[in-house]
């Protein structure tokens, strides 16, 4: 590929790098990967507003056949909507020297840019989504602390907790712990061993293990001693379509060389009843 100008640079970064990225940056985000992105509107730019509808569930009747069963009352269609505000822009950029350095990273099959850019994005992100988590402290208590080593008895409070608070049953129950509990959880027999439980799964690219009912994957993004167990729906993450890549001269600043950014405006917010539908262990 021989591209001799700015412009015609940054038009093919765009058209081949964005998409890419793009997907790339969503799959290696593990708590961003795994919660709702489903909503109703669209992200043009930062401070754009969408929706997050949320059906509630109908009361139903129980009638006696020969008594009452020959007519029924109908319900008036009960929704929750959340508004969301994609407030937030993930930013991550480079200085080169020469427009030469940013066309060599355009032939790369795997330019080690766009990683660095994408893990530096990726990072911003999942902080920000953690700031969000905030379990019910109460009916019943969703934040477990204490927990000095993870066990099969932490892991069946949690599960405890999830079918009191009655999340939903469709086989996305996910843990997340750091690499101290997950690796609590491979020492613990009755967990691992393949004459109590079957074989691991992948999911988002990580080894899973089926335990309890939660889906386990370790998150090395957490500090030592935490987990957060959750339903997907418990938190609602909506971001562009696709990333924006830019690449800009400096020299109307005086300056020698070229700036490129990479940024996705998002945003997230905690769903309805989001509280109850996640949990917490920490050991404090």
């Amino acid at each position: 590929m021989s591209l001799t100008n700015l412009s015609e640079v940054a038009n093919q970064i765009q058209k081949f790098w964005a998409p890419k990225f793009t997907a790339q940056l969503r799959e290696d985000l593990l708590l961003g990967g795994l919660v709702s992105k489903e909503y109703q509107g669209e992200i043009k730019q930062g401070g754009d507003t969408v929706r997050v509808s949320q059906v509630q569930a109908a009361t139903g009747e129980n009638l006696d056949v020969g008594v009452n069963a020959d007519s029924f009352n109908s319900e008036l269609l009960q929704t929750v909507s959340v508004d969301i505000v994609a407030n937030k822009r993930a930013v991550a950029s480079y200085k080169f020297a020469d427009l030469v350095e940013i066309q060599s990273q355009i032939d790369r099959a795997k330019p080690e840019v766009m990683e660095s850019l994408k893990f530096a994005m990726s990072q911003q992100i999942n902080n920000y989504l953690y700031s969000l988590v905030a379990p019910s402290s109460s009916n019943p208590d969703h934040i477990i602390n204490s927990v000095s080593a993870f066990d099969a008895t932490t892991l069946k409070t949690l599960r405890k907790n999830a079918g009191a608070a009655k999340w939903p049953k469709d086989g996305n129950w996910y843990l997340l712990l750091d690499p101290q509990y997950y690796s609590d959880i491979l020492g613990v027999t009755a967990l691992t061993s393949s004459d109590f439980v079957g074989e691991q799964s992948v999911e988002t690219g990580d080894i899973m293990l089926r335990r309890f009912g939660f889906k386990i994957l370790e998150d090395n993004s957490r500090s030592a001693q935490h987990g957060l167990a959750f339903h997907p729906s418990f938190l609602n993450f909506v971001t562009q379509t696709q990333v924006s890549i830019k690449i800009s001269d400096l020299h109307p600043l005086g300056q020698f060389g070229f700036i490129m950014s990479v940024d996705l405006v998002y945003g997230a917010k905690l769903a309805y009843d989001g509280n109850v539908r996640h949990q917490t262990v920490i050991a404090t």
